[in-house]
């Protein structure tokens, strides 16, 4: 059973909860944020950390994180595949002693993302170019945690990926996003006054995002061993 790990309400599966439909996967989807209990690891084949409008630092406003980040750290212990994303992301690099800066290297909209040399060997960006555009939405940024390998960056965020042993990823871009999504993280945000552009990259490039998207799914799926 493959386990998404929902944490804010206003973040969900996109596109990843339609493929993963289409591959015919088991899943369920734990709403962290209304305290839903998680399952067994012993019972999760694959973990899909998604993101949040909030912080890692912010677990005094959402105390939830916290379970969370033990949650995290207990599957990287049993080594069980795990693709985090953004937020996601930031919890597995604090769960693993790394340090997640507020406001620092932020990035909203339409991406270039480089693969790095370690990337380009790893399963995770199979037969992805090596250089690929993403969708960005978040303003903190996670340090390489200690023993993990730095797989790409961007021109304003050196750290966009890494794996941490065999089978664990964290994420700082979102692949998994879908044009309404889009659409309603810019109206609700207001994070920029105007933020019309970034729906229009968005729309201009959402072809070539999706594929790559999928792209990454799929690998990320293989390496758990729920596709050939």
């Amino acid at each position: 059973m493959l386990t998404l790990i929902q944490n804010d309400q206003d973040v969900p599966s996109g596109k990843f909860l339609e493929w993963l439909r289409e591959y015919k996967l088991p899943i369920r989807i734990i709403k962290s944020y209304s305290g839903e209990d998680f399952p067994s690891l012993s019972k999760t084949s694959a973990l899909i950390v998604l993101g949040g409008a909030m912080g890692v630092h912010d677990s005094s406003r959402f105390p939830y994180l916290l379970a969370v980040r033990s949650y995290i750290r207990q599957a990287v212990i049993q080594e069980v595949p795990l693709l985090g994303i953004c937020l996601g992301g930031q919890l597995l690099a604090d769960a693993l002693g790394a340090s997640v800066h507020s406001q620092r290297n932020g990035e909203l909209g339409i991406h270039s993302i480089e693969v790095l040399p370690p990337g380009a060997s790893d399963p995770l960006f199979h037969e992805l170019p090596e250089i690929f555009t993403t969708f960005q939405w978040h303003n903190d940024s996670f340090e390489i945690p200690e023993g993990a390998v730095c797989l790409a960056s961007s021109a304003n965020c050196a750290q966009q990926a890494f794996r941490y042993g065999v089978r664990q990823y964290g994420l700082q871009f979102h692949p998994e996003v879908t044009r309404d999504i889009v659409t309603s993280w810019i109206e609700s945000s207001g994070v920029v006054d105007d933020a019309s552009w970034i729906l229009a990259d968005f729309i201009r490039k959402e072809e070539e995002y999706t594929a790559v998207s999928r792209k990454i799914l799929k690998n990320f799926l293989r390496i758990a061993h729920l596709l050939r």
